[in-house]
């Protein structure tokens, strides 16, 4: 007799681009998403024995995915909850899943002045991320954003850290504080206007990286994360995954050049990676909401 059995999985469609053009007037609207659809189940069968019965084919989740948008996609995290009660109310085999998507935004193109009302071009800030996770009738929903790219060119210092025999960095007290932000955050509720929410914490995330003077990225991103929890009771806690880009000052001094630091040198590797869990406290934490999403701890 065998020992080997069958551990948890999960299984579908990855990385389904739609593009979905509201064009009920000539003023167009675009909503453009990555999306994901992993179904979680009694698919046991399937593994052990090759019996396809309870096997809904990861196309007809594609397929899925695009007759959903036809409905109009109003923010990422509505078309996930949707897709989730789909998925979890049609199949008694069925029980739960991840949904998860990137959007990527578009700017109208100015014509004279003017927002053109069918032309657009890439927007080249962050990308924004949803996630939903569905356990029988339990959903969760974490938002986010990744390659929110940020600087400050002073207000940042590096001092009194522990020092060995291997320590070369000297200690700095004004420097260039720079990285690119990916974070995500856990919802308590699914009452939510998932856009101006989306507006709101990106604002505060970028006003608690630059409002305050930074003794180090590790305490720059503990204020990001305090001042959105300050503000939204409807989410739980936040984690983030920031590398520090270091700028160093380059050394003119060999062609009769002073530098105060205003030549730096953008080194791209390596990279100090700070990565923490900023949450409420009191709040139940939630890990197995956190289950396939890799990169934070």
């Amino acid at each position: 007799m065998s020992n080997v059995i069958l551990g948890k999985n999960q299984y579908g469609k990855a990385e389904v681009r739609v593009v979905r053009v509201k064009r009920e007037t000539d003023r167009h609207e675009i909503a453009d998403l990555n999306v994901t659809s992993q179904l979680r189940g009694n698919f046991e069968e399937v593994h052990v024995t090759g019996d396809n019965a309870h096997c809904l084919p990861t196309d007809t989740q594609k397929n899925t995915v695009f007759a959903f948008a036809k409905k109009g996609i109003a923010s990422p995290e509505d078309f996930l909850l949707g897709l989730a009660d789909h998925f979890t109310s049609g199949w008694d085999w069925v029980d739960g899943g991840r949904w998860e998507a990137e959007q990527y935004t578009w700017d109208r193109i100015l014509v004279d002045g003017e927002e053109h009302d069918h032309s657009f071009v890439r927007n080249g800030t962050e990308t924004r991320t949803a996630v939903v996770v569905g356990d029988g009738d339990r959903r969760t929903v974490i938002g986010g954003l990744h390659s929110l790219t940020v600087l400050k060119s002073t207000g940042s210092e590096f001092v009194g850290y522990e020092k060995d025999k291997y320590t070369t960095l000297p200690e700095a007290t004004d420097r260039i504080l720079a990285t690119d932000v990916a974070a995500r955050w856990r919802f308590n509720t699914t009452d939510v206007d998932w856009n101006a929410t989306y507006a709101s914490v990106k604002a505060l995330l970028l006003e608690g990286f630059a409002e305050k003077h930074s003794t180090a990225l590790q305490q720059t991103l503990f204020q990001m994360g305090e001042k959105v929890l300050n503000a939204h009771p409807e989410i739980d806690e936040l984690k983030f995954s920031m590398p520090n880009k270091h700028h160093f000052v380059v050394d003119l001094s060999p062609f009769g050049l002073e530098n105060p630091n205003e030549v730096f040198f953008a080194a791209d590797r390596p990279y100090g990676l700070i990565e923490a869990t900023v949450h409420r406290e009191g709040a139940q934490l939630d890990e197995k909401a956190w289950d396939g999403i890799a990169g934070f701890c």
